[in-house]
This record gives structure tokens, sequence and C-alpha cells, in this order.
């Protein structure tokens, strides 16, 4: 029998770069430089994502084509079977599918490891995952987060349907947050997905949150499909949890490593900060946002002479005018 492959998946492009070298440093730091990790394309923009990574055998941007179509075509067939969805995309794009570049993270369910890691390209990992990993032979999906907390990002919380599909001890325990999960190849089978399907045309389409399309979706089909959902932040005792957002700012930094209440945090994200801010911050602007210097770390771990160096008081992240942001994306 052949030995069960393990490793971390992640989406990116060259748009964010910076982010991505950032959370492969931090997976080398914790995991070993030899951990493998995938990098699922979000585009065919990953020229400079591919030039970037090409002295690091452990990793590797996804290439068969066939199992991202396969993919895509899951998604496209879900979505398509929810009107009212499409009808709020037309309004904010002439797209068909709305950022649809997300959904390539599925590919991971047909990727090259038994057992992996999601983790996306705006996280740093900062603890060793073989306990998520080894969870897994007792359940199908191990998250850590609180996005239980907020179902209005998940599904249509006005939908009166919502609460007759799911229960609400379900929709308070087995909602999560796409952007970090364990699980493994294989997991949603083509039965599972027709199922899905089915229901979704049978009318439920109407619980589906259509502006986190990949959240909205993973969500459906795991709790759907009744997988046995864990996530530590409901099942560990309250004195040992962490949260793992950016938006938390009392985290104590202690070395390299981030502390909630003395507690080790096992990853960080970054959510809610836009890609830009990282360029604009590694092309020398002296842009400040919480956690900053973690980042830096890792960005530059393995190239601290690129590390750009700052003078005087930085400027918040959020206070760029309107102006400012239009042309800092023109002149990229």
């Amino acid at each position: 029998m052949s030995e069960m492959t393990v490793g971390i998946c992640t989406l990116a492009n060259d748009r964010v770069l910076d982010q991505v070298i950032a959370l492969i440093n931090s997976i080398g730091e914790v995991m070993g430089p030899e951990f493998p990790i995938c990098i699922f394309p979000y585009d065919d923009q990953c020229d400079r994502l591919a030039a970037a990574i090409h002295d690091r055998p452990n990793v590797q941007i996804f290439q068969d084509q066939s199992v991202m179509d396969y993919w895509d075509n899951q998604a496209k067939r879900m979505w398509d079977a929810c009107p009212d969805v499409k009808a709020r995309w037309a309004e904010v794009t002439t797209d068909s599918y709305y950022r649809f570049g997300t959904h390539r993270r599925l590919g991971a369910f047909s990727g090259p490891f038994d057992r992996f890691l999601y983790m996306d390209a705006d996280t740093l990992l900062l603890q060793d995952i073989t306990p998520i990993i080894e969870k897994l032979e007792s359940h199908d999906w191990i998250v850590y987060d609180f996005q239980h907390r907020d179902i209005n990002h998940v599904f249509n919380h006005k939908s009166e349907k919502l609460f007759e599909v799911f229960s609400t001890n379900r929709i308070e325990r087995e909602i999560f947050c796409s952007g970090f999960f364990a699980a493994k190849r294989g997991t949603f089978t083509e039965e599972q997905l027709n199922h899905c399907l089915h229901y979704l045309q049978s009318g439920e389409h109407d619980i589906m949150y259509g502006m986190s399309v990949d959240q909205s979706l993973l969500n459906y089909w795991a709790m759907r499909s009744n997988l046995a959902i864990y996530n530590y932040a409901l099942e560990l005792p309250s004195s040992e949890s962490t949260g793992c957002c950016v938006t938390s700012d009392h985290f104590e930094r202690r070395g390299h490593q981030l502390f909630d209440r003395g507690n080790p945090l096992t990853y960080l994200h970054y959510i809610g900060l836009s890609s830009s801010l990282f360029a604009d911050l590694c092309a020398g602007e002296n842009v400040d946002f919480p956690y900053r210097d973690l980042f830096l770390h890792y960005r530059y771990l393995h190239d601290p002479s690129s590390r750009p160096s700052f003078s005087g008081k930085p400027r918040p992240y959020n206070s760029r005018s309107l102006t400012e942001r239009i042309l800092s994306k023109l002149r990229r």
C-alpha cells in the first residue's frame, strides 16, 4: 500500500504574489522546507508566480486542466440552478459568473494529496498542522474559525427556507469559513454533487448567498452531504481556543508567533485587506495595517535584503482617498 500523501493547498495568481510567498515561507518555517504545497491557479495570470517558485521543488502550480475543467463545470451547473443569484450578479458584473476563479480551490478534492489543508493566500501558518490532519481519521471536514457567528456571508439569512433545510443547531455549529479547512481527496462524489444539484433545482437555491460564492457553495455541499464537521473554535474549551483574524487587535506577538490570551494561534488570516495593500507595502509605501511586521518577516524570510525600509509615521491602511486608490491601481 502506498503511503498517504499530505500537503497544503492554496489559491493564487500574480496579483497576490507577495501574500502567497509569505504563506509559503510560513509553511516552510513550521512544517519544514520540503513540505508539499500545491497552488491552484485563480486564472491564467501566473507567470510571475511561476518564476518565484521555480527553485522550490516542494511547491507546484497545479496543471491538470481536465481536473480544473471538471470542478469549473460542477460549480457552473450549481450556480445555473440559482436564478436569483445570477440576477444579482448581473447587477455588478458583465461576467456570466461572479469571482469565478475562487472556485478553483475545488480542485483540491481531485488534487495531489490524499489529505490536505486548504489555506487562502492571505493567511500565515503559525502552528504544526499534524493534529488537524490526524483529526480527519474521525471527521470529514476540519475548520478553525468563528464564521458560524455570521451566517450572512454564507447563506441568504432572509430566506424562509433556510431553517427548513438546515436546523438552527446545524447552522450554529457547522457553518465555516472557506479560507481554512482540512479535507480528503474524493470528499465529494459525483452522486453527492448530483443530489446537491437536485435540491438546488427543487427550490433550495433560495438559501444561497451569491456574493461569497465558493464559501456558500462549499458550506452547502458539506452540510447537504451530512459531512462530519469539526470546528476547533467550538470543540476546544474557551480557555484554549484562539481567534485567527487580523481584525482582532489583542493578539500578543512573541518572536514570530502570535498568542491569544496565552494560547498560540494556529494561523493568521488577513481577511478583508486588499491584495493591493500588500503590493503597495512591498513596493515601499509606508502603509500600516495590523500585524504588518509579521507579514514582512515571512514575506522576506529568505530575501531580507529586499525588505523595504521605512521612515516616518506610517499611513493607516484605511486612510487613502478614493483618488489615491485609483491612481495606485493605475500605476500597477
